[in-house]
């Protein structure tokens, strides 16, 4: 009984060790994820449209924006969108490339980009949901810290321009030094 009891707290204090332990290397390595949130405005009403091509159900459409960003990710992000509108489905799917930059959660200026943001859009109702994945350019270099940041996107509306405004939360990842 007593091997037991002993075994079972020695296994708890080295748990408690490795999670201690694991926790300081984590902030050691500066790597600190936070929970973040906040608010945005695409200014759709502004961007350039580069080109428009129809399709058996609608049209693809390729354009410039820029999508303005407040709360913990608060900054400008250039987005190259491809805008693909399903007329029968009343649905569109927004893809494309973006570039952030800005702070996150009070943190020094940083650049981030994303080739990974997928939105979709009930034309019937508007309703709005995307998801978007932030990280370092692959061509950085690997000097200083950056973050890496997964957002949940939910639309909340339009500005009288009819720009689409956007609630955001999710949690962004420090890395580097």
């Amino acid at each position: 009984m007593r091997t037991i009891s002993l075994i079972s707290a020695l296994t708890a204090a080295l748990a408690g060790t490795v999670v201690l332990t694991a926790s300081a290397a984590l902030a050691e390595s500066g790597q600190e994820t936070i929970s973040v949130s906040g608010s945005g405005v695409d200014l759709a009403s502004d961007a350039i449209v580069h080109s428009e091509q129809s399709t058996p159900t609608g049209m693809v459409r390729r354009l410039t924006e820029i999508v303005e960003l407040d709360g913990d990710v608060n900054g400008k992000v250039l987005y190259q969108a491809t805008q693909e509108f399903d007329f029968v489905a009343n649905k569109l799917v927004v893809t494309g490339e973006n570039y952030f930059s800005g702070t996150i959660a009070g943190s020094e200026p940083v650049m981030l980009r994303s080739d990974e943001s997928r939105f979709e859009v009930n034309l019937a109702t508007g309703e709005e949901v995307g998801k978007v994945h932030l990280t370092r350019a692959t061509d950085a270099p690997h000097k200083g810290s950056w973050y890496e940041c997964d957002l949940v996107v939910v639309g909340t509306g339009l500005t009288p321009e009819g720009n689409p405004t956007f609630d955001y939360t999710g949690s962004c990842t420090r890395r580097g030094a």
